[in-house]
């Protein structure tokens, strides 16, 4: 059993159509534009005691196989997909401690406009607001905000670190009590407590200060997910919560010990970030009827590789569809995703493309878990207490209402009964409820 609880959180593969043709996902694809299962989703995994949300997003229709959209448009791959900020705003309203944590791109927005409307979802949570910082991975997004495609990988993230500079300035532009409200005075607010910060740098400018006044944690939450080795870097320096998605315990613990040796070398307190580690575990009644799922989510790949072809295709910006799926993978290289390529790689060995996929789209994510409730439960438990921490993110490829109770009403208890997860919550703010333990 771990020493301490670790923290759960949920990873939301974008907004709108989820699971769509999947058993007991309802009418979602009647009923999507109106948000109401994800309001449902935020609910249900506070009451579960979650840390956060987070919205993962894409701001492009794919086109990554056989150079067609048709593949994506047909089975409804990541499309339709809704400005996450807005479905975070009515998370927001329906919750009261769980951090919400919206996707904004670093290309696709200027680090004003993030500063000011993630310091809004702040405001207006309560303290609960946060950003997944991300630099984009596809020429195809890049192209609808008129550029030809987006910088070289390691200049995003060279850009990057100056962008999230300027955002955190802006933040810092308001004293937390900056609003003094004296009416007797007639001063609502104190000048000598907001400042401009005239920030000329290599590739973005502001002058600020922020127009929507101070956040209530300050500087809201920063979530990244550091996968390659400028990744790393950017998430040690800046991130407070990291999206984690190495393969098996000694990769969980490579990533985590090199993660907190760089924040280290920053000058960080490495227990101020919380690295949570990618999970999609099959969880049901019965050992059995687990069983027969895993082996149902195997079969549904071998039969429609050409989806997962296009969905991978779709995350490193590649299109596989000419390449012979029965010889080995071979070199492949990208200037999209390449953490998520380099897992692949990693994972496929010797294999043929075909198997490669195969596996790959039917892991469970850092491991593969498969059981009832108290099977699953355990193994997370010993998983952590080998890792050292911090936590898991679920993400689920059949997001429905029986899938989140699977988790919250099947999971989660079972993990409290063991006390590896908290069972309430001691804090309003975001960043409170993740340096908790």
């Amino acid at each position: 059993m771990a020493s301490s609880p670790f923290h759960l959180a949920w990873f939301l593969q974008g907004s709108s159509i989820q699971a769509w043709g999947a058993p007991f996902s309802g009418n979602i694809s009647e009923e999507w534009m109106n948000a109401s299962m994800f309001v449902d989703l935020a609910r249900n995994i506070e009451r579960a005691g979650f840390d956060y949300l987070l919205l993962e997003d894409s701001i492009y229709v794919g086109q990554n196989w056989q150079n067609s959209r048709d593949i994506f448009l047909k089975n409804g791959m990541s499309i339709p997909r809704q400005e996450p900020t807005v479905i975070a705003t009515l998370m927001a309203q329906a919750t009261s401690r769980l951090g919400i944590v919206p996707t904004l791109s670093t290309f696709a927005y200027h680090p004003y406009l993030v500063a000011r409307i993630v310091g809004t979802l702040d405001q207006i949570s309560g303290g609960r607001g946060g950003w997944n910082m991300v630099t984009g991975s596809s020429d195809f997004a890049a192209q609808n905000f008129g550029m030809d495609a987006l910088p070289p990988h390691d200049k995003r993230y060279e850009m990057a670190h100056e962008f999230i500079d300027v955002v955190k300035q802006l933040w810092g532009t308001w004293d937390a009590d900056a609003i003094i409200a004296n009416r007797t005075s007639g001063v609502l607010i104190d000048p000598s407590k907001v400042r401009t910060i005239d920030f000329k740098g290599q590739y973005y400018a502001s002058r600020g200060p922020l127009n929507s006044g101070p956040a209530p944690q300050g500087s809201p939450v920063i979530a990244q997910a550091g996968g390659s080795g400028p990744g790393r870097a950017i998430a040690a320096k800046h991130a407070d919560t990291i999206v984690a998605a190495p393969k098996g315990i000694d990769g969980m613990k490579e990533y985590r010990d090199d993660v907190r040796r760089l924040m280290a070398s920053y000058g960080r307190d490495p227990d101020s970030c919380k690295v949570l580690y990618l999970l999609s575990p099959i969880v049901a009644a019965t050992r059995e009827e687990a069983q027969i799922r895993a082996q149902r989510r195997r079969i549904d790949a071998e039969t429609n590789l050409d989806v997962r072809l296009a969905q991978f295709g779709w995350i490193t910006n590649l299109d596989l569809s000419g390449v012979d799926l029965d010889a080995p993978v071979g070199e492949l290289t990208t200037n999209g995703h390449q953490s998520s390529l380099a897992v692949f790689l990693k994972r496929a060995g010797n294999k043929t493309l075909r198997e490669a996929m195969v596996s790959y789209s039917t892991s469970g994510g850092c491991m593969d878990l498969v059981g009832t409730p108290d099977d699953v439960a355990a193994q997370m438990g010993e998983i952590m207490q080998e890792v050292g921490g911090d936590g898991f993110l679920f993400s689920l490829g059949d997001v429905s209402r029986r899938s989140v109770a699977e988790i919250t009403d099947g999971l989660v208890p079972a993990l409290q009964q063991r006390g590896l997860v908290r069972t309430g919550y001691a804090h309003q703010h975001l960043r409170d409820t993740l340096l908790e333990f």
